[in-house]
């Protein structure tokens, strides 16, 4: 090979724009050196050789734990030590580690020292989500990869810190200073991609998840609507503060109501259907727009894509879906504020115990209260009329009703539960795995118990009604929550006593 590993020494700073620029300049140096090599593998196997390159790392040590403002729940270290965890894509998370490297310092009045790792950057990872690896490569050189090149090392893709059941080795001198290390941080970036068809660089600090297309096709309307120049000037001042809208493939409609700056509409990739699991991106330049997902039906799916989504350590996350009325009070079309949430989805039992419980955050339930009052203009206890408060039963059997009528009602009784889903429950519990704040604004279409069951003819007459309601009550419940600082946010209620630093 034509280069050595990058192996840069160690640095200490004292700001957060001089330490990143370092991070920056390790990863970009591996990165560009794993490219390099993996070129002349491409061109001539004969002279090829075992390659490595390395991550960046962030170091701190504090003799003391404290904090500026004991309101904050994160940008500490919550006892003296020594704290370290690998970095990756500084494109990406420019803001967030800078803004993680300035609450340290500011904190602990403490260096940090930035440098390079000894966790190898698999070759899959340091390629980038968009490249396709095998595409231009002979079945024998596929096959060959691993001799020269690192590959992902499922060994340490795993959730123990997120999961609070990581136990420091007797030779490990630090302890983690974020939820994810580089590569977990990667694979997710990958997996994203597959399932969403957008690269991650899109995806944006306010996550929308919902269980039906209509959601998102009156999404990319309104946010089309949005992207065209308009000459009302309330709508201009609203709609200039987003950039872009982008589409799965990639493809990019740029707001016509900005200066270009020499952007413009990109086709993107040339989609013959949708991913699994679409995702749509109403960009604005710093981050702060919406992203909304279509996780389709389940609380697998739920999983699978809060799983990923975490490692981009958004503000917040709402579910916006369907449900089943529990009460014969409710209508059709009424709203359900979950509170709380009766976990019987079992897909993250092993994670999440059953037994812990998943509080209601109270800057969420007071942003999705004022918009429903917002968007619907019912007031104080008039609001009682569309929307009701309560426990939400989420389970993984969307047959739920054809079970024995005796012991599935016992436990909704039980439970005060007031509606009955698929996938709320497991995005607020990986909410609250994943420390990403968290909630849930349900609709109810059916009430099987009640003898209103979920038929086409009944469904389509909802949709029509109700879709555009339910979407604007998650932007202005969006927009709200952009008001609130990250700090005011990410609530103390998601932080145990002995927390990574990271937010």
């Amino acid at each position: 090979m034509s280069k050595k590993a990058i192996i840069l020494k160690p640095k200490r700073f004292k700001d957060p724009e001089s330490a990143f620029d370092y991070i920056k300049e390790i990863y970009n140096a591996n990165t560009e050196y794993l490219r390099d090599c993996f070129d002349v593998y491409c061109a001539d196997m004969d002279k090829a050789k075992k390659v490595r390159a390395y991550y960046p790392y962030i170091k701190i040590t504090t003799k003391a734990a404290r904090r500026s403002d004991s309101r904050f729940s994160y940008g500490f270290a919550s006892r003296p030590g020594t704290y370290m965890t690998t970095l990756t894509r500084p494109d990406f998370f420019e803001l967030y580690y800078k803004e993680q490297i300035r609450l340290l310092i500011k904190n602990h009045n403490i260096q940090v020292e930035i440098g390079t790792s000894t966790t190898p950057i698999p070759l899959h990872f340091g390629l980038g989500e968009s490249f396709h690896l095998e595409k231009d490569l002979t079945e024998e050189q596929v096959a060959d990869l691993p001799l020269y090149f690192d590959v992902p090392d499922l060994n340490i893709l795993d959730d123990e810190i997120a999961n609070a059941t990581y136990v420091p080795k007797a030779d490990e001198e630090a302890h983690p200073l974020s939820l994810f290390i580089a590569p977990r941080v990667d694979i997710s970036f990958q997996r994203l991609k597959h399932y969403c068809g957008t690269t991650p660089e899109h995806f944006q600090n306010y996550i929308l998840f919902t269980n039906y297309q209509f959601y998102i096709d009156q999404f990319v309307e309104m946010c089309h609507e949005m992207m065209g120049a308009s000459n009302n000037p309330e709508t201009y001042a609203e709609n200039k503060a987003y950039s872009a809208f982008v589409e799965p493939g990639n493809k990019v409609t740029i707001n016509k109501n900005i200066p270009a700056n020499g952007e413009s509409d990109q086709a993107g990739d040339n989609i013959t259907r949708l991913p699994q699991m679409p995702a749509y991106h109403l960009k604005r330049p710093d981050g702060s727009g919406i992203t909304m997902v279509n996780i389709g039906v389940g609380p697998s799916n739920a999983k699978t894509i809060t799983d990923h989504v975490a490692v981009l350590r958004p503000h917040a996350w709402l579910m916006l879906g369907h449900c089943a009325g529990l009460r014969n009070s409710q209508r059709l079309g009424d709203y359900v504020l979950a509170h709380g949430y009766l976990r019987e989805d079992n897909i993250l039992d092993e994670f999440l115990p059953t037994d812990i419980p998943i509080p209601a955050l109270a800057e969420i339930q007071q942003a999705l209260e004022q918009a429903v009052a917002h968007v619907t203009g019912q007031e104080g206890y008039d609001l009682k009329k569309v929307m009701r408060t309560g426990t939400v039963a989420t389970t993984d059997d969307r047959n739920w009703e054809l079970k024995s009528y005796l012991k599935q009602n016992t436990k909704l009784s039980q439970s005060r539960a007031i509606a009955l889903d698929m996938e709320s429950g497991t995005i607020a519990a990986n909410g609250f795995r994943f420390r990403v704040p968290y909630g849930t604004l349900l609709c109810v279409s059916d009430k099987p118990l009640h003898g209103q069951l979920k038929l086409p003819g009944m469904a389509d007459s909802f949709y029509r009604e109700r879709v555009e309601q339910h979407l604007k009550i998650g932007l202005k419940t969006m927009a709200l929550l952009r008001e609130l600082s990250p700090e005011k946010l990410h609530s103390r209620k998601l932080r145990s006593f002995d927390e990574p630093a990271f937010q």
